[in-house]
């Protein structure tokens, strides 16, 4: 989660960044490690966990990858996470069939 946040405010984060507009291409995953204090290994492996989960998307820029929030995503994801919990407090009909479309193909994958 703390990545996620972090990737919100990414100028505000990470402005200190020079290889490319943090905004506009995205941050840089050593930069994101080193916000996190882990290691780039370490870094890597959970923000390829956000990819495969759609809440990321990384693109090579030069010699590096850079990392931005997939807004849509996420946007879609917490619609289903709302409609879950109505659903699981007895305020709405069935749940998987509602699901919306993308969280529906990522929790296929």
């Amino acid at each position: 989660m703390l990545i996620l946040r972090l990737l919100a405010r990414p100028r505000r984060h990470f402005g200190h960044q020079r290889s490319a507009d943090p905004v506009e291409v995205g941050v840089c995953m050593t930069l994101i490690a080193e916000a996190l204090a882990i290691t780039q290994p370490t870094a890597s492996r959970h923000l390829e966990i956000l990819k495969r989960a759609g809440f990321i998307a990384v693109r090579r820029h030069h010699k590096w990858s850079y990392c931005k929030r997939n807004e849509a995503a996420i946007q879609d994801h917490l619609e289903w996470i709302r409609h879950e919990l109505q659903i699981r407090n007895g305020s709405a009909g069935a749940a998987s069939s509602t699901r919306p479309a993308q969280s529906r193909a990522r929790m296929a994958r």
